[in-house]
């Protein structure tokens, strides 16, 4: 079941360094001051492919020239990116889409892809919530793009904290993928046919305090932590007897055939922003703007702007289970749910509203939206979490 989109490599590096990079058109990979190269065609369409990439990085080999000495093209636009499966894939993504929108990037080496590891890569042991603090998954990425040592940032925009570092700005979002949560499981055909006493995995507060409100007779792990194809693996020994993924990952890896069941809406509201990629640059970097300006979809900003804009109301973390969501609804108008609750699942506090498809007014309904939970919750509910 599991699948990776790279290869299997041995390579020296240096242990302290957090990152390696992948050029385009070249394949050439730095890791630590040693380069791979890893072949893959360049892309002639936007349209990422996740099983195609993964047929194309085929072979490795190892050269031990350092770049200088190598005669390599300096890349025009650097992406920085987590080194997972799914973080590369959406990073192969905005290559792909630079590319289709600004052909002279496909030329070979003018984008390099720059993978960093970050502090929820490095601590795997031990739920989110333990580890505390935001940015797990970004600071050191945005660490290197105000070290000019990548030119954009591509994240999960469910990563990514709601005040972002001075001197960054993150202006485009790509089309949203699927919001919707995917039951994964062996023995069962859906969460409500589990028997009682069956262990659900997961890393999110969310998904845990959502499936105790409505299936208090499962058990639920919420350090069930790793990639996609780890935590497939784990799933498959039998650690677990089911998982929920976001599908969009699932489908930005082409790996659709694991899903059991995918839940509704309202079965398991999504997490703020979930399935929407965000992009970042230098709030002086113009060249970057522009390149990323083209490649915006501004739907999909928009209603990720009213869902964090509900968040940052409520101040979340990892520590406290949060879910929303917003949508076009058939009148063009935005519709947007909200949730917080108990990690038990025992209280679940829930609101919606409708408003115009606009940003200032999504901003305000999100914000909104956030204090009247917050009232609802009550001193204290947020501090017991």
């Amino acid at each position: 079941m599991s699948k990776t989109l790279l290869p299997s490599l041995s390579f020296h590096t240096n242990s302290s360094s957090n990152s390696s990079s992948v050029s385009s058109s070249t394949g050439m990979a730095t890791v630590a001051g040693t380069r791979l190269c890893l072949p893959y065609a360049t892309p002639a369409a936007p349209k990422h492919n996740a099983k195609k990439q993964r047929s194309m990085v085929t072979t490795a080999s190892i050269a031990v020239e350092q770049q200088a000495q190598s005669g390599t093209k300096v890349a025009l636009v650097r992406i920085g990116t987590r080194g997972s499966p799914l973080a590369l894939a959406q990073a192969y993504e905005t290559r792909d889409k630079l590319i289709a929108y600004h052909p002279e990037l496909g030329e070979e080496g003018s984008i390099e892809i720059v993978i960093i590891k970050t502090t929820g890569d490095k601590i795997l042991s031990q739920p989110l919530a333990d580890i505390g603090g935001k940015g797990l998954f970004t600071k050191e990425i945005d660490e290197a793009l105000l070290n000019n040592e990548i030119d954009i940032a591509v994240h999960s925009m469910k990563d990514v904290p709601t005040y972002l570092p001075d001197k960054i700005i993150l202006p485009c979002n790509l089309p949203r993928e699927d919001v919707q949560d995917a039951f994964i499981s062996s023995t069962a055909a859906s969460l409500s046919e589990l028997p009682s006493g069956s262990f659900v995995g997961t890393a999110s507060l969310r998904r845990k305090s959502q499936l105790l409100h409505r299936y208090p007779y499962l058990n639920v792990l919420d350090n069930f932590r790793g990639n996609v194809q780890t935590r497939l693996r784990k799933l498959n020994e039998g650690q677990v007897q089911a998982t929920l993924l976001a599908l969009a990952g699932l489908k930005r890896l082409d790996m659709t055939e694991t899903v059991t069941s995918i839940l509704s809406i309202e079965e398991m509201l999504p997490a703020v922003a979930q399935g929407a990629i965000g992009i970042a640059c230098r709030s002086d970097d113009e060249k970057m703007a522009s390149y990323l300006a083209s490649l915006n979809h501004e739907e999909t900003r928009l209603a990720v702007a009213c869902e964090r804009a509900f968040l940052r109301a409520l101040d979340g973390s990892c520590r406290t289970p949060i879910a929303g969501y917003a949508c076009r609804d058939e009148n063009g108008d935005c519709i947007f749910r909200g949730l917080v609750a108990s990690t038990d699942g025992k209280t679940v506090l829930e609101t919606s509203t409708k408003g115009l498809y606009a940003l200032e007014d999504m901003v305000i309904m999100g914000k909104e939206a956030g204090k009247e939970l917050l009232s609802r919750a009550g001193p204290g509910f947020f501090d017991s979490l």
